[in-house]
């Protein structure tokens, strides 16, 4: 009925109970006595839609530059990078802005003509609308005749 274990066995048994109780109050107490600490919305990820010729990773690599990337945080109407502190408006008026700059692999042609970015605030999500217009794209012929 009983199982014979020896004394020493039992001793190292209640000491590893013991140690792993003690590691879980410890990690209880040190959050509970823990300051609160709002440290804002990080930016959680780009959306991009509207695109259909320049690549989603160059639109999203272009606005990442203004500012809002990974490691970005939003305080309130605060953007804040592991640089500078910005603007959350000025932050989107320069991703507009570097988002039209995207241009079609291997080419100087930008196809954008339009960009609407809107950051959730409570999410962190970025949406980046694109209108692509090839009818406003001035290409030219570079290539010798010769």
């Amino acid at each position: 009925m009983f199982i014979k274990i020896r004394r020493d066995t039992l001793i190292i048994l209640l000491l590893a109970f013991i140690l792993i109780l003690c590691g879980r109050l410890i990690t209880y107490v040190a959050y509970a006595s823990s300051d609160e600490v709002t440290d804002g919305v990080p930016i959680s990820g780009i959306i991009v839609k509207g695109n259909d010729v320049v690549p989603v990773d160059i639109i999203r690599s272009n606005v990442m530059q203004s500012g809002l990337r990974d490691g970005s945080v939003i305080h309130g109407d605060i953007l804040k990078t592991s640089k500078k502190e910005i603007s959350l408006q000025d932050a989107i008026q320069t991703a507009q802005e570097f988002a039209k700059r995207s241009t079609v692999p291997g080419t100087s042609v930008a196809p954008i003509s339009a960009a609407d970015v809107q950051v959730d605030k409570n999410t962190g999500i970025v949406t980046v609308t694109v209108i692509e217009d090839f009818s406003s794209v001035e290409l030219k012929n570079t290539t010798n005749q010769g």
